[in-house]
C-alpha cells in the first residue's frame, strides 16, 4: 500500500521528528529492586483495571517489555485522571493546570532524584508509578519531548471542549495517543525514522475509534471530540448530539467518520513490520482489536449515546489466531 501524507500530518510528523535533534537527560533511577519490583506490580495493576484491550495486548509481549509497556500506561493514566477524575473540590481550571503541573515536575524532572527509594518513604502511590516511569525512561532514553506533548494536550481538556476541523481534531489525537505509541517504540525496539509516520497514523486511528465509541459518554461530560465543520456538512449540530437521534444524516456522518478511520487503520499497518518482531503480535492485537470496534458500532446501527461499543472478552480471543497468523507474515515495507 502506498502511503498518503495528509496537509494535517505533514505538521505532525515535523513534532514527531523534532526530539532527534535534541540531547537527552539521563533519568537516575532507583537501585532498590524490591520497591520497584512494588512499583511495577502497582502499573500492572492500573492497566489491568482501566484498559482490558491494553492489558491484553500487553500480554502478548515478552514479559520484561510487558512490565515497561505497563509502566507507560500507568504514567499516562494518571495524567489523563488529573483531568478527568479530579479529587471533590478541585474541578476548577486553575487546580486542574496546578495538579497536572505538579506531576509533569514529579515525572520529568529527570535530573532530580527520585521520589522514593524505600517502602518506608511511599506516601503515595503514584509514586511507584513515577518510580517505575522513570526507570523506563532511564533504560530505554525515552525522549522527554513525547511525554512533555502528552501532558500539554491532556491539558487541552481543561479548556477547550470542541474542534473546528479534522486538522484540529488530528492534532489532538497525536498529543493523546500518538506520542504515547512513539514512547511505546523505544521499548519494544524499531528500525528508525521510517517507523515514525506510521506510529503517528496508527495513534490517530485509535484515538478516533476511542473518540468515536465515547461520543456520548462526552457529551455528558460537556465534550464534543467530532469536527464541529464536518457536523455541519452533513446537516448536523449540537442539538442532534443533545438529542441522540439516529437518523439517516448521523448514519451518513458516521459512516464517513469510519471509513475514514479505518483507512489510517490500514495505512498505519504496514509500519507494524518496522518494529521488533517480538512486538509484532502486540501490536498488530492493539490495533485490530480496536478496529472491532468499529464493527459494534455498524451493528448497533451507529448508537453511541444509549450505549458504550465493545468487543467482549469471547471476541477478542476469538480474532486472535488470525490476527497472530498475518503478524507472523509480516514484512517491512518498501
Amino acid at each position: 500500500m502506498t502511503t498518503t501524507t495528509r496537509a494535517w500530518e505533514k505538521s505532525l510528523l515535523s513534532l514527531a521528528y523534532e526530539e532527534s535533534s535534541t540531547s537527552q537527560v539521563s533519568p537516575r533511577t532507583v537501585e532498590d529492586r524490591e520497591v520497584l519490583e512494588r512499583a511495577y506490580a502497582y502499573c500492572r495493576s492500573i492497566t489491568a483495571v482501566h484498559s482490558r484491550s491494553f492489558y491484553m495486548a500487553s500480554r502478548l509481549l515478552p514479559s520484561a517489555k510487558c512490565r515497561d509497556i505497563q509502566a507507560l500506561y500507568a504514567f499516562c493514566r494518571i495524567t489523563d485522571d488529573l483531568v478527568d477524575d479530579p479529587p471533590p473540590g478541585q474541578e476548577e481550571p486553575e487546580a486542574l493546570f496546578a495538579a497536572l503541573e505538579a506531576w509533569r515536575t514529579r515525572t520529568l524532572a529527570w535530573d532530580e532524584p527520585p521520589p522514593a527509594v524505600s517502602f518506608q518513604q511511599i506516601t503515595d502511590d503514584r509514586d511507584l508509578v513515577v518510580l517505575a516511569w522513570r526507570d523506563v525512561c532511564s533504560r530505554f532514553c525515552i525522549p522527554q519531548h513525547y511525554a512533555q506533548q502528552f501532558i500539554n494536550t491532556i491539558g487541552q481538556d481543561i479548556t477547550r471542549p470542541r474542534y473546528e476541523t479534522f486538522a484540529d481534531l488530528a492534532a489532538y489525537c497525536y498529543g493523546v495517543a500518538s506520542t504515547v505509541g512513539l514512547m511505546s517504540m523505544y521499548i519494544i525496539g524499531f528500525c528508525g525514522p521510517r517507523a515514525v509516520p506510521y506510529a503517528l497514523k496508527l495513534g490517530v486511528a485509535l484515538q478516533l475509534t476511542n473518540i468515536l465509541r465515547d461520543i456520548g459518554e462526552d457529551w455528558r461530560a460537556g465534550r464534543l471530540y467530532l469536527p464541529l465543520e464536518e457536523l455541519r456538512l452533513f446537516g448536523l449540530c449540537e442539538e442532534d448530539i443533545e438529542a441522540g437521534i439516529v437518523n439517516d444524516r448521523w448514519r451518513a456522518f458516521m459512516e464517513f467518520q469510519i471509513e475514514r478511520n479505518r483507512q489510517l487503520y490500514a495505512e498505519a499497518w504496514p509500519g507494524i513490520a518496522l518494529l521488533h518482531a517480538d512486538g509484532h503480535f502486540s501490536i498488530a492485537a492493539a490495533a485490530e482489536l480496536y478496529r472491532a470496534i468499529l464493527q459494534d458500532i455498524e451493528r448497533h446501527d451507529f448508537d453511541v449515546f444509549s450505549r458504550r461499543a465493545h468487543v467482549s472478552i469471547r471476541g477478542k480471543l476469538r480474532r486472535l489466531p488470525a490476527i497472530w497468523w498475518r503478524s507472523r507474515s509480516m514484512r517491512p515495507p518498501a
